[in-house]
Formats: C-alpha cells, structure tokens, sequence
C-alpha cells in the first residue's frame, strides 16, 4: 500500500475529510511508519466548497486516482445521494476492478452502493441515514448498528469519529498493530474500536465513579491467560450476573465475551509481532487455550494466519515489547 486518493465533492464534510488526512496524510517516517503518496482529488478540480461555509482548492483530478491503492469517499450531501457525479462512480468501480482499498466515511457510503460494487454484501452508514440508504439499495444488507463493516477490500463507516476507526482498521491490515497503535498514539485516540460496535452507547459515562468497571476491565486485561466467566465478573463488580452483562454492554457498547475475544487478539497480535514465542505459548498467554483456537480466530477475523501474521508484521528485532492497552471494544 503505497498510495491513498481521498475523493471530495462540493459539499463535502470537513470533518470527515480531515480525518482522512489525518490518517494518511501526515509523514511520520521519523516513527518508522511509511510515508504514503496521498492525494486529494475532485471531479473539477479549483475550489470545493465544504458544507459549513469554506472551501479548499484541490489541485488534482479524478485521473490522480487512476492507480492508487486505497480510494476514499468523502461524504456527500444528501441531495447528492441519488444522483452522483458518474465521473466518480467510474473512479469506484475501476479501483474495485483492479483490486484496490475503497473506504467511506459516513454518507459516503452512498457513493460507493451507487457504483454497484456493494450489491449482495453488507455495509453501513451513519445510523440516521441507514434507512434511506436500505431503501435505496435493497441489495444491500445495510447494518445501522456498529461502526465499520469491511466486505471484502470495501470498507464502509458510520459518521464522524467512527470513520477514524475505520482508517486505523485499514491501517492496521496492512501496517500490523505496532505501527498502527504508534499512529494511534501520536493522534491520541484509542487505537482500535471493534467493528462491531455499537454506534451509540447508552451510558457513556457512569453515573458515579464507584459504578466505574474500570477496574473489572484492567482486572480482564491482566488476567487474559484465565477463563473469565460472567459470573465470576459480576461477582468482582459486586452485581448480578445479568446486571453485570447488561452494564457492560451498555457502558462499552459490546458483551463481556465480544470484549474479551477482541482484547485476546490485539495481545496475541502483539506478541506475534515483537517476540519469537511459539504459537501454543502465545495462545497460552492470551486464553485461547491452544495453536487450533489461535488459528480459527485469526483466520476468521483477520483473515491470515498466525504464522502468515508475524511473517507480514514481525518488528520483534526492533520493537520493545509494549504493555498490554485496553481498547474499546
């Protein structure tokens, strides 16, 4: 991955386009982390008014995106929505052709569902704007619920910040975890939300700090080799089981079990990057009991496995080893 087009229209969100910036655009090869070819192209280029009343000058056209490996839809407005520009749904569909990245952000997942390159799979969007978007392309099965979906080399995002989550998803596929959690770092954001999350969570916040399950999460974290049951969490949160499962899902926006598995294999990742532990070790320390669970879980939610994993990503000559960091799941 060598190159990233960020695609804007007039209208476009500046939000939104500024985190793809952000997450591409910056030269941190001072930290180690590959400098990418970024460019920023418009159907005309000049001037391209944003949403809230400024506009910035894009100097290139659609053809800068001819060849790049990772194209990304900026929102549009929604008055675009059924009708968008046919010179980037061929930009779309041609990086979909050749095998390249394609990333939305929030509305811009219309653009991409528009090209047909969505059909039969599944996506989301902003939770607002799920409905018009389910209605518009019923061949797509459109999730309002989590964060990001990734079908495929397509990967569509809900609004605002989920959009960041999607990017450090990407990035984290083809840079590995440390580099991405060293990008993570320098932005000061967690350096992974699941996917699967919820785009809403119910109770931010806790009521008072002594509702915290801060110190059940630190608890998990350090403790990932054990079997953890509910009843054994609830029992250190001093609720009922049922109680426990329903706050946590509400505070963290996923199960305890969904926490879990997630914070498993971010520390197995890890491990597979900065040491030469074997595999049956490393599944020992992370709690999936053998190489086998290892396996499956790397396959089903990276795709690789493990072996493939540290191949791609190993830095253990280079890299100390990091503490264990919670994320959000």
């Amino acid at each position: 991955m060598r190159s990233v087009a960020v695609v804007i229209q007039p209208g476009f969100a500046p939000f939104e386009f500024g985190l793809a910036c952000e997450a591409f655009g910056l030269d941190r090869t001072d930290e180690g982390i590959p400098n990418f070819d970024f460019r920023i192209v418009a159907p005309d280029p000049g001037v391209v008014p944003s949403n809230i009343g400024f506009s910035v000058n894009v100097e290139l056209g659609l053809d800068a995106a001819a060849d790049a490996d990772i194209v990304i839809l900026a929102p549009i407005p929604r008055e675009q929505w059924g009708s968008v520009d046919p010179r980037v749904l061929e930009v779309v569909r041609a990086a979909h052709a050749r095998g390249a990245w394609l990333l939305s952000v929030c509305s811009g997942a219309f653009v991409i569902a528009a090209a047909g390159v969505l059909d039969g799979q599944r996506a989301t969007t902003h939770w607002r704007y799920a409905d018009v978007m389910a209605r518009m392309y019923p061949s797509i099965d459109v999730d309002p619920d989590v964060l990001y979906v990734q079908s495929g080399r397509i990967i569509t995002s809900a609004g605002t910040a989920a959009g960041l989550d999607a990017c450090l998803h990407l990035l984290r596929q083809e840079l590995g975890a440390e580099l991405t959690n060293r990008i993570a770092r320098r932005m000061v954001v967690a350096p992974q939300r699941d996917g699967g999350q919820a785009q809403f969570i119910a109770s931010p916040l806790p009521v008072a700090p002594s509702m915290s399950l801060a110190p059940v999460t630190e608890w998990m974290l350090q403790n990932l080799d054990a079997e953890l049951s509910v009843d054994q969490l609830a029992s250190r949160a001093h609720m009922s089981p049922r109680t426990f499962a329903r706050r946590f899902k509400a505070d963290l926006g996923a199960t305890p079990a969904a926490w879990l598995a997630r914070q498993r294999l971010l520390h197995a990742q890890r491990l597979l990057e900065e040491t030469d532990l074997g595999l049956d070790r490393i599944a020992a320390e992370c709690g999936f009991g053998s190489a086998a669970v290892l396996r499956q879980n790397f396959a089903r939610t990276l795709g690789l496995t493990p072996t493939a994993y540290r191949a791609r990503f190993s830095c253990a000559d280079d890299v100390p080893a990091a503490p264990r960091e919670a994320v959000p799941a």
